[in-house]
């Protein structure tokens, strides 16, 4: 999985607990490039929490997915205070009191380096959690993936796009708006990193496909009308 984090600003705007500064917090399942979870809070810990708490209830109930990201912050602290465990106290010294990880965590940092001009000059890993050889046999040293649906969603949601009269300065607005972003580029778009080589129609090559076809919750491209039609069941 890898998870990608993205900061709004609005400039001289006031801070409320439901207006100014965002942000939102999306894990993407890098073999299928499903968008399995996405939280929008005031700061990078809180969004963090909220996408691991929806992960908890959706499949991974007693520990977080294996975690690639940039070197945004927040999710460190947030795998601790959603699936992190005090341990037992043994007779001897204090109680413990801090949530402490499992030994089987696997999360990758991919920090980008800049110069004193603010020049991208290359990129540091470190293993927050796990052996860093394990990581990148796992996960590899990228997270390309991340940063291209960073760029789809910018290109998808006015809402995130600063300096227009469509930028979000609403929290619940922009809540909905992610909401349905999600759910058209998981069931509707097409990508092309996902198509597969077909014979079954004559005259086409490639089998389109979207990340929920490539992750098999659906067997076709949905179209607009479908999903707008369709009543999802809460989870």
């Amino acid at each position: 999985m890898g998870l990608c984090g993205q900061q709004r600003r609005e400039k001289n705007y006031p801070e409320t607990a439901v207006s100014g500064q965002f942000i939102r917090s999306t894990m993407l399942d890098m073999d299928n490039r499903l968008r399995v979870a996405t939280a929008i809070e005031k700061d990078e810990t809180q969004a963090s929490i909220g996408v691991f708490q929806i992960l908890k209830r959706r499949g991974h109930p007693d520990g977080p997915p294996a975690t690639i990201s940039d070197g945004w912050g927040g999710i460190d602290e947030a795998m601790l205070a959603v699936y992190g465990l005090v341990p037992e106290y043994r007779g001897h010294g204090r109680p413990p009191t801090r949530k402490q990880p499992a030994a089987n965590w696997l999360y990758l940092q991919m920090v980008k380096q800049h110069d004193q001009q603010g020049h991208f000059t290359g990129t540091q890993l470190k293993a927050i959690f796990g052996n860093l050889d394990d990581l990148l046999q796992l996960m590899g040293g990228s997270t390309a993936y991340i940063e291209r649906s960073n760029l789809t969603s910018r290109l998808f949601n006015g809402r995130q796009v600063r300096k227009t009269l469509g930028f979000s300065k609403d929290l619940e607005y922009y809540r909905s708006s992610a909401i349905w972003e999600d759910a058209y580029y998981n069931l509707v778009k097409p990508h092309k990193s996902l198509r597969q080589r077909t014979r079954k129609v004559p005259g086409r090559k490639w089998r389109l496909r979207t990340p929920a076809m490539a992750a098999k919750l659906t067997d076709h491209i949905w179209t607009v009308k479908e999903l707008l039609t369709t009543i999802p069941l809460r989870c």
